[in-house]
């Protein structure tokens, strides 16, 4: 597949901080810190390291030229052209899509493995589609994941969308909205600091709903189950925040997992195709610090390794509840920052609290 990308940066400060930018989605005036440069690209991590664009030519950045950005850079709508805003929450990176004027994807699973690619595409865990709301609801989400697949919800996903339709739709301050995905309603909420409050719903805890083949042993529920993988016993509780988790403390047996000593490449597979969960699954190994701090590593279905993952840190702090570890609110580190998250008694919902941020601005031909 070849790319060629013109891309718009955030310029970074002497000391190592974002400068504030005017976004190019909304504004026909030169930014007065965003950097403009044309790419076409062969090996961009040579050059730079942030991202990396595949293209059949050799590196080249072109001096810097004044910025002539059109009214809406995501309005223009040139034959075979795709255009994107990349963003990332806690590292856990996605493609935003414009696809508001349709309720079909405007690629193809296929195409998203592609721009998906780190080496030879754009590089993200997965593409993102903002589209018009059904069933009364403001928009509706899709997802393809890094491998094609389709997940019902993405937590670090849905605050991307957040921000995203804020800068689309140029909402200003404290805002809320409604968003159908393949989980159900879900309703983020920008705070006044920039981060995306989300209400994630009821954690769905029934067996056979999430699901598992795990006979249930506590309330219809997994909780601390024993799942052989390998030869090995792990001790597993089951939750589903739309999409199925198995939460791993530790193994029968023996001691509280150190997360940073987990081979998870060797690992998250087995678990995520074994063959007590039908959907497969996304697999959270947790470190307990204190009844409100954990520590996280996932291994994501359809993803692999992530450097984060929302439905994740929810489903953890649901398991740390059930098996007595942790209080219902928590401090979640994961590879790429904390996330914070309530499973709220008077409602049973969970809600997560963390940042989402632009990466960059493309487009690219399909």
């Amino acid at each position: 597949m070849t790319l060629a990308a013109a891309i718009s940066l955030p310029l970074a400060s002497p000391t190592g901080r974002s400068l504030a930018f005017t976004n190019p989605l909304r504004s026909s005036s030169p930014p007065s810190s965003v950097f403009p440069l044309k790419f076409l690209a062969k090996d961009s991590a040579r050059t730079c390291p942030c991202f990396r664009i595949s293209a059949t030519s050799s590196m080249s950045a072109l001096a810097p030229e004044k910025a002539s950005l059109p009214t809406s850079f995501l309005d223009r709508r040139e034959a075979g052209f795709l255009h994107f805003v990349k963003y990332h929450g806690l590292g856990n990176d996605f493609i935003l899509v414009d696809n508001r004027d349709s309720s079909e994807p405007r690629i193809t699973a296929e195409q998203a493995v592609k721009l998906c690619d780190r080496n030879f595409g754009i590089g993200a865990d997965g593409v993102i589609f903002a589209m018009p709301g059904i069933n009364g609801t403001d928009y509706t989400m899709r997802i393809f994941n890094s491998d094609g697949s389709e997940p019902e919800m993405c937590g670090n996903g849905v605050r991307c969308f957040a921000r995203f339709i804020s800068e689309l739709e140029d909402l200003q301050g404290k805002q809320s909205f409604t968003v159908y995905t393949g989980a159900g309603l879900i309703v983020p909420e920008i705070q006044d600091d920039g981060k995306v409050k989300v209400d994630m719903g009821e954690p769905i805890l029934k067996a056979s709903d999430i699901p598992t083949r795990l006979p249930a042993n506590k309330d219809h529920s997994v909780v601390k189950a024993e799942l052989d993988v390998d030869g090995v016993t792990w001790n597993v509780t089951c939750v589903s925040m739309g999409n199925p988790h198995c939460v791993i403390f530790g193994r029968k047996g023996g001691q509280d997992l150190q997360v940073d000593e987990l081979k998870l490449a060797e690992i998250g597979p087995k678990f995520e195709h074994h063959e007590m969960f039908p959907a497969r699954t996304n697999t959270e190994f947790v470190q307990v610090f204190s009844r409100s701090h954990l520590k996280m590593r996932v291994w994501e279905r359809g993803a692999g390794a992530t450097l984060a993952c929302g439905t994740g840190a929810c489903a953890t702090v649901v398991a740390a509840v059930l098996e007595g570890r942790a209080g219902r609110n928590c401090t979640v580190d994961l590879p790429g920052g904390p996330l914070e998250i309530e499973w709220r008694e008077e409602d049973n919902h969970v809600y997560m609290t963390g940042p989402a941020e632009v990466a960059f601005y493309g487009s690219v031909p399909l």
